[in-house]
């Protein structure tokens, strides 16, 4: 078992595909911010637990014996929905470019958060992994 099969580096790894596909969308907002008719899109994390589990999240189920039912492959890990800014132009395009580009500051600081995160935690796991006396 390798540093990177542990549940909690897993987890800070999904955290940060989930901030990049946001930045993702958020950047496809900012090129259609001129279009006319177009919805500004949005990812939305899962809140709950169950939620996760049936729409695929970074929770994986399993299989810990041949008898076990197999569990269902998400087909998409990542669901956006509509998610119109506060204004709306007489062209119809919901996308505000300045709340886009706080969006995608937010996003930004918590995926430099979860960068430090992980490298904090594999530092940890370097240091537990020494030898005594080194």
């Amino acid at each position: 078992m390798g540093f990177s099969d542990l549940p909690l580096l897993d987890q800070i790894k999904g955290r940060m595909s989930w901030l990049d596909e946001r930045q993702r969308v958020i950047a496809q907002n900012v090129a259609n911010s001129d279009t006319p008719g177009y919805v500004g899109r949005d990812l939305k994390a899962p809140t709950d637990f169950a939620a996760a589990l049936r729409d695929g999240g970074a929770l994986q189920m399993t299989r810990t014996s041949a008898n076990h039912i197999a569990p269902p492959v998400p087909q998409n890990r990542f669901h956006t929905s509509a998610a119109p800014d506060s204004e709306t132009t007489l062209d119809g395009n919901t996308v505000v470019v300045e709340e886009q580009m706080l969006k995608m500051a937010e996003s930004r600081m918590a995926y430099d958060a979860a960068i430090s995160f992980y490298q904090k935690s594999m530092n940890m796991l370097r240091m537990a992994a020494r030898g005594p006396g080194r």
